[in-house]
């Protein structure tokens, strides 16, 4: 590129208002995202003398007897969470947009929503309650699902459906409002020429409204893949509840912590880090590619 042409492209620059918007969340995404990232990857090819360490502490973690069952309970957890989130979110958002009341939507939408204003750790010492045949309101249900004790209630085998019904309760309200704002987005006349058509309720949602929320959909996957691999307040909890019975080392977040704070390997904890950061980007890389997130429509 010529001076001349260099100089034009550089006059015709100026900042624009959304570089002042993103430049607070970039400085944060550097500092708690980045930054920490590059020190993980570092201690995680490193030894505790800071020699290299090469593969060794990936080696090493990945032998330990407890890194498999925690890699499986992630991954049974994240394959029901995201079915049952995408399933249920977009029937419920559907339901509300169909509504022809005003009053009834909003109504909806802020019931949906409350159950995210708890925290996680909050929710969880709810779902403790709730799950207690003891003390629960719904004793005779729990009773009927899972057995009469909390233990058998909380039974490693039951853990990942319950995390997955409390991270539902949490979590689904918002990404119900937002895929209601995205039905909101769809022309009313293109709604209108499929019903002129002889489509019903049904065969709009399929062939008209689901394909065209299809980016809102990968989005919704790939921020909560990457909120699910962090799976730890709730085992946690549960493991501190139940005395004993859920080990302290039930996912991938738990093991990391007890290498780190237990065990005082901090490169083996970093190594399994690196290990959930390297899933979480092929899997969303994969629903971006699969999904179109960044094709112009």
């Amino acid at each position: 590129m010529s001076a001349p042409a260099r100089a034009a492209r550089t006059r015709s620059w100026r900042p624009a208002p959304g570089h002042a918007f993103v430049s607070g969340y970039f400085v944060l995404l550097v500092v708690f995202g980045i930054a920490p990232a590059i020190y993980a990857l570092y201690l995680s090819v490193t030894d505790n003398a800071g020699g290299f360490a090469g593969l060794s502490n990936f080696v090493r973690t990945f032998q330990d007897y407890r890194f498999l069952p925690a890699l499986g309970h992630v991954a049974t957890y994240l394959v029901l969470w995201l079915v049952t989130l995408t399933v249920f979110v977009l029937l419920l958002a559907l339901l509300v947009h169909r509504l022809t009341a005003r009053w009834s939507r909003a109504a909806l939408r802020f019931v949906y929503y409350v159950p995210g204003a708890l925290a996680g750790a909050s929710s969880v010492l709810l779902w403790l309650f709730m799950l207690d045949p003891s003390v629960s309101p719904a004793a005779g249900l729990v009773r009927y699902l899972w057995g009469d004790t909390f233990v058998s209630v909380i039974a490693p085998g039951n853990l990942p459906l319950l995390f997955t019904v409390i991270a539902f309760w949490t979590g689904a309200g918002g990404w119900i409002v937002v895929m209601y704002g995205a039905l909101n987005t769809i022309p009313h006349e293109l709604i209108e020429a499929a019903r002129v058509d002889g489509a019903g309720p049904v065969t709009v949602a399929l062939r008209v409204q689901l394909p065209m929320l299809r980016k809102w959909v990968v989005y919704m996957l790939i921020l909560s893949l990457a909120a699910g691999t962090q799976l730890f307040v709730e085992p946690q909890l549960v493991s501190q509840a139940s005395f004993g019975v859920v080990g302290t080392d039930y996912s991938l977040n738990q093991l990391a912590y007890l290498y780190a704070f237990n065990q005082g390997d901090f490169n083996g904890s970093a190594a399994i880090a690196i290990d959930l950061l390297i899933v979480a980007l092929c899997c969303s890389g994969l629903f971006v590619a699969r999904g179109g997130l960044f094709d112009a429509d």
